[in-house]
């Protein structure tokens, strides 16, 4: 996003965070998948990356760095397009953090938090699932920033 303004200390610390998941085949499979607009699956993911840890930073949240990054680049590890016709995309608002928690976890052995992260992203949507710690929270707020913005931007 060029909302927000990054140090190279910032990316340099986010790249090394995420240089397990940044390489690989599936997470790069995420340029193939639009999100919203023109922007890929994987631009979006970014962006939250990159809006979460300033925020936290920004605002000293002290959030678990590592937990929040990897929340926010997996948040829609879901893998699919779902855009094209289908009966179970109509439900992809509601089921997608699943799906995506569920491949982060196959994947990548994700922990507990993380996990959380990407099942609550979608709150309130999906209302059972509330963020429930300080990454959650700000996963779910920088989703909505971006996913607003990236919408309007087009």
């Amino acid at each position: 996003m060029r909302l927000i303004r990054l140090t190279k200390q910032d990316k340099a610390r986010i790249q090394q965070i995420l240089k397990r998941y940044l390489d690989r085949e599936e997470v790069q499979s995420m340029h193939r998948f639009v999100q919203h607009g023109r922007t890929s699956t994987y631009a979006h993911s970014v962006n939250v990356v990159k809006l979460s840890y300033w925020l936290n930073k920004q605002f000293h949240l002290n959030a678990d760095e590592r937990a929040l990054l990897t929340g926010a680049l997996l948040h829609d590890f879901y893998l699919y397009d779902w855009h094209e016709k289908s009966d179970w995309h109509k439900w992809h608002g509601f089921s997608h953090p699943f799906r995506a928690a569920g491949n982060a976890h196959r994947i990548f052995h994700i922990g507990k938090r993380e996990r959380q992260i990407i099942e609550s992203h979608m709150w309130p949507l999906t209302l059972r699932h509330v963020p429930e710690t300080r990454e959650a929270a700000i996963v779910c707020i920088a989703d909505k920033c971006c996913s607003f913005y990236e919408t309007v931007r087009r």
